[in-house]
């Protein structure tokens, strides 16, 4: 009658189970361990009054950033976006997104920021990671 051998006994030296763990950790595409913290990030909205409008939903947020800044930063995208701006700091205007120009007494580029309307320029107005920036094609509407 043939039996079968025993349990194997495998030894593994304690040098040999912290090179596997360093191999995983360091291996290329492979992903941490622990999860990573979330770099701090804003949104950014442009809507062209249309029915289009182009997302960016990961732009990189830095302390001090306004939210000319976040349209900055979208213009610096791969996919990035254009647009024309008169002035600087507190009198900084932006005049025209991608093709579509201010009209004066008509549409205009207005912003807002987590929909609540820019009430200075947009040069000065501080943003926070997890904010996010609106531009908008539309009538300026005053209700005071």
């Amino acid at each position: 009658m043939a039996t079968s051998p025993g349990p194997r006994t495998l030894r593994i030296s304690r040098r040999a189970i912290l090179a596997f763990a360093l191999a995983l950790v360091l291996a290329p595409g492979a992903g941490p361990l622990l999860a990573a913290e979330p770099k701090p990030s804003v949104t950014l909205v442009v809507d062209y009054g249309d029915g289009a409008s182009i997302h960016f939903n990961d732009l990189k947020w830095t302390a001090g950033m306004t939210a000319f800044d976040a349209l900055v930063a979208a213009r610096a995208h791969r996919h990035g976006i254009t647009f024309a701006q008169k002035g600087t700091g507190r009198s900084t205007l932006v005049t025209k997104i991608g093709d579509l120009a201010n009209e004066g007494s008509g549409k205009n580029w207005l912003y807002s920021v987590n929909a609540k309307p820019g009430e200075e320029s947009a040069a000065v107005h501080e943003i926070k990671a997890g904010d996010v920036v609106l531009w908008r094609f539309q009538l300026y509407d005053y209700n005071p």
